[in-house]
């Protein structure tokens, strides 16, 4: 017999909330698509939220090669 080894998701669980890059508005569930590093200055993020990783083929950061 199978046995499960990943417990579910709760309803209670945070997940990511701001503003996607793409489509100009507030969002959960946004992910980090590129950090901009800048020498001189602060520099900066962009986000997006799962439709627009979808729509325009974005890949989190986090899960490139």
């Amino acid at each position: 017999m199978d046995e499960i080894t990943q417990a579910d998701a709760t309803p209670n669980t945070p997940t990511a909330f701001g503003l996607c890059h793409w489509h100009k508005g507030h969002a959960e569930g946004i992910r980090l698509i590129e950090g901009i590093e800048q020498g001189s200055g602060p520099g900066g993020n962009l986000f997006a939220c799962g439709p627009c990783r979808e729509t325009h083929r974005l890949v989190p950061l986090a899960d490139r090669p």
